[in-house]
């Protein structure tokens, strides 16, 4: 039986759209949105893989009313408008359906559940098995032996579909699928606003229709006094005849939608892939067009894309090390088990590994013992050995846990990742196998073709080993052919340097930086959080007596009670859960009366208990009484390092008390801390690319450049500049820096809009370089499509070209931003390498331990400490040489909060 498949348009593109929303929705570099035309083109292109239709149709709604609007005033009245990132959207697809000749119907006046009722009532006359793919559940009411209802849905993030025909339906609901419409009469809809009885739910529109069969039934039953319905349920059920008939009529889909298209119509064709190809290209579809040879070239690369090429052989551990050694390069990916009660940073062990021999395009997998792992030292450790393999840190970490260092680290496929495009961040082996070769491990894994196993596992002769050989032989495989593909666009995208210049150099850095680690003094610590919890509890009763009995703090209904019930107070925000007592809204009512700032004061000193005392003790090993904190480079969009587990870049630093922190944060005995700070990197920077002469001046005449903004904005001699002045200059030299808008300078200073404005105008006026580069910047953002760093680190920025004001100004700050702080964080990459570099080179047992943002901080025993210095500033001052100098303020302490 041929089948003929039929698509609810509207229902695809819409879970499309919000399925992969993800952090951030998939866009051309113009700006134009893609996430819900290249999601519904994977679902379709699933259901034809599944289904291999003769016919097929894809039904879309139009913007006309309908009759069950005339009927019904109410209908979908409640929905909310198509947002405009998906509408735009819905002539894209329409478009591509078009070019790939498939059927698109239509009809003013009926809704596409209409359209698709019609022609599976057809598809079934004229022989056909029909499917219907829709996220709509209402049309469940038409399946039949022959209909058969495929609703998607997501599981483990893959998208996987549920069958629904007549003997599902039954077996699900206990009735037949007409029925259901007699369930929505009882039951209603509030998505589209169906009315129902009011008070029946699904299960007890469910059971009545069970027992009762029909609405119809059901009211002659009551009619007769025949139905043993009792109480208020029977009444409102009588009171709701009307309601229940006209919900039923509401959510019935008309089956006899006018339809002039034949059947041939709707017989699947060749596509036009001319026009295919050229709209994939626009909407940068570049996995598509090689899934479908569109150019017509099946290049190495594209094959590789659909042929796994490659074969697992047994060797032993000492013929792969021959070969390792033979070749000097090693592609290899470690196998881990966790295990409890280690007093590792990372609590795994390594229980076996997998190599790849990319000359014989061979794959070696063998299980590894302590003895074994203690056999591969002098590999791991051999700078002439280049390693490549998937997230380096965590490697680096695994295997200094055994009393090795790697080294000759040379590439790291997430790392390459990352930088071609620093917005993704799904940079596991999953995932980027999706994304570069189109490759579902977890499927291909899972495949039981014979003739596969057979090719991948014809020379491996223990059965029991064949499982993790496959799975780790692939692994390496794919980590070798991203690897390869990695490399070339790195090079085509001119971030080659960038990338085997400073990012992965820096792995090593950052790994040592997390073994290395923070002491800290659990005794101190326990001894602040005591204190905290004595102010808390003083600061509670505080509260208590200023409103007048005990409640929750930190319950927001209790608090938004007090403050906006009982104390009057005005009322700044509401949710739907009632009043908001979130931060911006209290420190709008701090002048209204005193207990706000005490409730301020209480919440930060919660915060700071919780999250900066209970919340580190967790994170000390207890082996090495030491904070290992995990260093990132692939996660913030500028190239900033970040701090996780716990994140030490967050520590306050604006309050006091907060500040008091870094005092649990000490070297060991016989050590000091000594830190760098960066002098103003990043208005640095600013000048010079903007090559603004008045802030060049400044900084090569060591003036200071916020007195110098505040003498220019307010027109005032340098000499006269009050300090409130600074400081509203300071406020507009860094808001510059970030994009700031004349409302968050007005927000951050306390003044007018209109002041804010003045104050950025003036500026802009003096510093004309600032400006011109700011306008520049922009458009050759949007002309390119990315923005980049000194060291040609790009961000894509389609925010530019969207048609929502918002996004466009988000896109203006970033393209602002991203050369600014993409470049601060580039140098102190280059600081942080030539610094460990020349510790190591030099014997030296000091160590970097941190970095925050400008800030690199060492423990150094205190006869290196004098050296240590000299070589941070050297280092730091001559990472590059711009148009003024930079400059690096060295201190020590004993502790954290000491340093600078």
């Amino acid at each position: 039986m041929d089948n003929f498949v039929l698509i609810d348009g509207n229902s695809i593109m819409n879970r499309a759209f919000y399925g992969i929303m993800g952090s951030k929705m998939l866009t051309t570099r113009d700006g134009k949105y893609t996430n819900a035309v290249y999601g519904f083109l994977a679902i379709l292109f699933k259901l034809i893989e599944d289904t291999n239709p003769k016919y097929m149709a894809v039904a879309f709604d139009l913007k006309t009313p309908t009759a069950r609007h005339k009927l019904y005033e109410g209908y979908k009245a409640n929905r909310k408008g198509m947002p405009d990132e998906l509408a735009e959207q819905m002539p894209l697809i329409k478009e591509i359906l078009r070019a790939m000749n498939i059927d698109i119907v239509e009809k003013e006046g009926y809704e596409a559940d209409d359209v698709l009722g019609t022609l599976s009532r057809y598809g079934e006359k004229q022989g056909l098995h029909v499917t219907i793919l829709s996220g709509d559940r209402d049309t469940f009411q038409l399946a039949t032996d022959n209909v058969t209802i495929r609703i998607p849905r997501t599981k483990g993030g893959k998208t996987e579909t549920d069958l629904f025909d007549k003997s599902k339906i039954l077996e699900t609901y206990g009735i037949e699928p007409k029925q259901l419409i007699e369930v929505k009469g009882l039951q209603g809809d509030s998505s589209d606003n169906i009315p129902g009885v009011p008070g029946i739910g699904e299960k007890t529109a469910l059971s009545l229709i069970q027992k009762y069969g029909s609405i119809e039934n059901l009211y002659d039953k009551i009619e007769k006094n025949e139905d043993d319905l009792k109480g208020k349920q029977r009444e409102k059920i009588k009171d709701n005849k009307e309601l229940a008939e006209l919900s039923k009529t509401l959510g019935t889909i008309n089956l006899e939608v006018p339809i002039e298209d034949t059947l041939e119509q709707f017989k699947v064709e060749e596509w036009d892939k001319e026009k295919v190809l050229k709209l994939f290209k626009e909407l940068n579809f570049n996995r598509y067009i090689e899934r479908f040879h569109l150019t017509g070239e099946k290049q190495e690369s594209q094959e590789e894309t659909y042929k796994i090429e490659f074969k697992t052989v047994e060797k032993s551990l000492e013929e792969i090390m021959d070969i390792i050694k033979t070749q000097k390069r090693m592609i290899f990916y470690l196998q881990t088990e966790k295990e409890d009660n280690l007093d590792n940073i990372i609590k795994e062990n390594i229980t076996g590994m997998s190599v790849y021999n990319i000359d014989t395009q061979e794959a070696y997998y063998i299980k590894l013992n302590q003895e074994e792992i203690a056999k591969l030292k002098d590999i791991f450790e051999d700078e002439t050995i280049k390693k490549t393999s998937i997230n380096l840190t965590k490697v680096y970490i695994l295997l200094k846990q055994v009393d090795i260092t790697l080294d000759g680290i040379e590439n790291d496929i997430s790392v390459g990742a990352y930088i071609l495009n620093p917005t993704n961040n799904k940079l596991d082996l999953k995932n980027l196998a999706m994304q570069y070769l189109e490759l579902d491990i977890e499927e291909y894994i899972g495949e039981e073709d014979k003739q596969k196993q057979m090719t991948l596992f014809e020379e491996i002769s223990n059965a029991d080993a064949k499982k993790d050989s496959e799975k780790y032989t692939l692994y390496v495989y794919i980590i070798e052919k991203i690897n390869t593909m990695i490399l070339q666009k790195l090079k085509d995208t001119n971030s080659f340097d960038l990338y085997t210049n400073i990012d992965m150099p820096t792995v090593e850095v950052l790994s040592s930086m997390q073994w290395n680690g923070m002491y800290v003094d659990e005794q101190e610590l326990s001894a602040f959080g005591e204190e905290l919890t004595s102010q808390i509890e003083v600061l509670t009763k505080v509260i208590h007596e200023m409103a007048g009995e005990e409640f929750n703090i930190n319950s927001t209904k209790q608090l938004g009670e007090i403050l906006f019930e009982k104390m009057k107070l005005p009322v700044i925000k509401k949710t739907k859960n009632g009043y908001s007592t979130d931060v911006d809204v209290l420190e709008k009512l701090k002048r209204e009366d005193p207990i706000i700032g005490k409730i301020l004061e209480y919440r930060q000193l919660m915060k700071l208990n919780s999250t900066y005392v209970e919340g580190l003790k967790p994170f000390i090993n207890p082996k090495t009484k030491r904070i290992h904190s995990f260093f990132h480079q692939t996660i913030t969009a500028t190239g900033r390092i970040s701090s996780t587990e716990p994140n030490l870049q967050n520590i306050p630093t604006r309050f006091e008390l907060g500040k008091r922190v870094r005092k649990v944060f000490k070297p060991e005995e016989g050590k000091v801390y000594i830190d760098a700070d960066y002098s103003q990197i990043e208005l640095r920077v600013l000048a010079h690319i903007s090559e603004d002469k008045h802030m060049i001046d400044a900084f090569n005449h060591n003036e200071d450049i916020h007195k110098q903004a505040a003498s220019k904005v307010f027109k005032t001699p340098i000499d006269e500049v009050t300090k409130e002045q600074r400081s509203n200059a300071k406020a507009v030299n860094f808001g510059i820096v970030y994009g700031i808008s004349d409302f968050g300078l007005a927000e951050q200073l306390g003044i007018s809009r209109k002041r804010a404005k003045q104050y950025i105008d003036e500026y802009l006026t003096e510093y004309a370089g600032i400006k011109k580069f700011m306008e520049n910047i922009i458009e050759k953002t949007k002309e390119k499509g990315y923005v980049e760093t000194l060291f040609h680190r790009r961000r894509y920025v389609p925010e530019l070209n969207s048609k929502n004001y918002m996004v466009r100004q988000f896109g203006n700050r970033v393209a602002m931003n991203t050369p600014i702080q993409g470049t601060a964080a580039d140098i102190m990459k280059i600081a942080m390498i030539h610094v460990n570099e020349e510790l190591k080179k030099r014997g030296l047992k000091a160590k970097i331990i941190l970095q925050v943002h400008d800030e690199m901080m060492i423990e150094a025993p205190e006869s290196e400490k004098e050296e240590v210095k000299d070589i941070m500033k050297k280092e730091m001052e001559s990472a590059i040489q711009l148009k003024i100098p930079l400059v690096a303020e060295i201190s020590e302490a004993k502790n954290w909060y000491d340093c600078k």
